[in-house]
């Protein structure tokens, strides 16, 4: 979404936007105003054109959080605001405020979230036009590893690519399940039991060694579980959706901490990620190592809730 919001800006003549994160609704602020700190940035942005006589540009990510004062005091900015001088656009998951809404008068685009069965779609059409060959269990332990992740499907297909052999389930498992990433899992743990000192120490252990994104696909991999979890009824019906060994140590510690958090908690930790992977995909390096330290403490704090 954020790079459909991009290119519509650049067909506007834009070459910098402003980019405005709006805060999940019942976060904790101090802020007086009728618009949060970190919402406020879009008062200039739309006030005023570029210093260079160009068109200003802003994205407002995650518009669905913005509050009701935050929606009246924008709608009344976007009517008068100069359509010349500035160019914004709304990233929203899910309905754009009604307000806001009706002041928008450029092009709407909305984006369907991929399912597990798409991704299906997606393995054959990629596999097709690289010209990998991957064998019909491995497609399966893709998806069983991935799901609906096509990002993440993609680095893999790249890693397993390396020859021109055909991809099989073992090839998967090798890569994938049986390596010894022993600091990933000891960070894992700290996260999950709130020990914010003890992940910190691990984070920066694993980004001496590993690529920060295979961090973010199994902390996400992590929470999913635990979702899978917490709405299950009984255990063998967890490890069954959860595709685990019912069995295995791994499998049975998750179902014993399901009620750490809670699900208000689980939704925090997704969004979490979500941003955390689209900075490290768009954002300088220097800014990767205090996004990822900033997330483990936020995931430390939610769930040992």
């Amino acid at each position: 979404m954020v790079a459909e919001a991009a290119a519509l800006l650049t067909n506007d003549g834009v070459d910098d936007p402003s980019r405005i994160d709006v805060p999940a609704k019942g976060s904790s602020s101090e802020d007086a105003g009728p618009l949060r700190d970190a919402v406020a940035a879009i008062v200039p942005a739309l006030q005023s054109g570029s210093l260079f006589g160009g068109t200003n540009g802003v994205v407002v990510v995650d518009s669905q959080s913005l509050l009701r004062a935050e929606i009246d005091t924008i709608a009344e900015l976007l009517r008068t605001s100069d359509p010349d001088a500035s160019s914004v656009v709304f990233v929203a998951a899910g309905t754009l405020p009604a307000a806001i809404r009706k002041m928008v008068t450029g092009e709407s685009i909305s984006i369907k979230a991929i399912t597990e069965r798409d991704a299906a779609a997606w393995l054959t059409q990629h596999a097709k036009e690289h010209g990998l060959r991957i064998d019909q269990d491995a497609r399966t332990e893709i998806l069983h590893r991935f799901g609906s992740n096509t990002s993440a499907m993609q680095r893999a297909l790249e890693q397993l690519a390396v020859s021109e052999k055909t991809i099989t389930a073992d090839d998967v498992h090798a890569r994938f399940t049986n390596r010894p990433d022993e600091p990933m899992w000891f960070l894992g743990d700290a996260i999950m039991a709130g020990d914010q000192g003890e992940a910190l120490r691990r984070l920066a252990d694993f980004l001496h060694h590993q690529h920060p994104l295979i961090l973010l696909s199994y902390l996400e991999g992590e929470v999913r579980k635990r979702s899978l979890a917490a709405v299950s009824d009984d255990y063998e019906t967890f490890a069954k959706r959860a595709g685990g060994n019912p069995n295995s140590y791994a499998t049975k510690k998750i179902w014993q901490s399901r009620t750490r958090a809670n699900g208000e908690a689980l939704s925090q930790c997704v969004r979490a990620i979500a941003k955390a992977d689209l900075t490290l995909k768009t954002q300088p390096e220097p800014t990767h190592r205090v996004t990822l330290e900033r997330l483990t403490v936020a995931m430390s704090r939610w769930m040992s809730r």
